[in-house]
């Protein structure tokens, strides 16, 4: 496949996980991919990464690094950049009344600020794609579920799909498309940090597939969502996950 042949773009958080295998096929549909990830290389035990995926370190958090580091990426491209995924993200298991404030805090950073800061940083050089820039942001069940032990996750991934909503309207008029790929359960490091024994089982019974996904079909949807295809797509939250926010009693 070549839908994506000649795009370039970015994805946060792609050393492992959601954001690896959205990198990986992102770039076997043709795209060149700059995964940004503090490690600037796969984490052990990942595996390889496709061809056409470049490993950049960088912290997110790092606004004046992030913006140096996007017009090297865009000075190769004539200032365009096709796309953005913000990926990247962070939680933490604690009940609410006894939540550390600098978890709080972190995750609110991490998960809706640097979502934010990077959409800002790439925005005039998404602009000047050929095809409408595209941005898509990574929100969660969670956005749309309350869940326990996890409640400022929770709120942090709602602001995220608010925000999808308002730069879709902000933006539209500025050739750029703003979505959202809601994942249901994936095995990554972050649902081992939320997850027991107890807590799977509740997990895998409250979906209809009755089984966790495969993180390459979240990069699928991002490979819609960034192909010739979707350019009258924008303000949409799409679920990968199995049924979950479909499943009734």
């Amino acid at each position: 496949m070549s839908e994506l042949q000649g795009k370039i773009g970015i994805v946060t958080g792609g050393s492992s996980g959601i954001g690896f295998q959205i990198a990986n096929v992102l770039a076997e549909n043709g795209a060149l991919v700059y995964a940004v990830s503090r490690t600037g290389s796969p984490k052990e035990g990942v595996g390889e990464s496709a061809a056409g995926v470049i490993h950049v370190k960088g912290d997110i958090g790092n606004t004046e690094a992030m913006k140096q580091m996007v017009e090297e990426i865009t000075e190769k491209s004539r200032g365009c950049l096709d796309f953005l995924i913000n990926n990247a993200g962070a939680t933490f298991k604690c009940r609410a009344e006894s939540f550390p404030a600098d978890q709080f805090e972190n995750i609110m950073n991490v998960n809706v600020k640097y979502v934010f800061e990077m959409s800002k940083i790439c925005y005039p050089h998404l602009k000047k794609a050929s095809e409408k820039g595209r941005i898509i942001n990574i929100t969660s069940m969670s956005a749309h579920l309350g869940f326990s032990e996890v409640v400022p996750y929770c709120a942090s991934k709602g602001a995220v799909l608010a925000m999808t909503r308002g730069l879709a309207v902000e933006w539209a008029q500025d050739n750029i498309c703003v979505n959202s790929i809601a994942p249901g359960w994936f095995q990554s490091k972050m649902l081992k940090q939320v997850t027991d024994p107890a807590r799977e089982q509740k997990i895998l019974g409250r979906m209809p597939l009755h089984a966790y996904g495969d993180t390459r079909d979240l990069g699928a949807m991002a490979s819609f969502l960034c192909g010739p295809s979707a350019g009258y797509i924008t303000g949409q939250d799409f679920a990968v996950d199995g049924g979950a926010l479909a499943y009734g009693y």
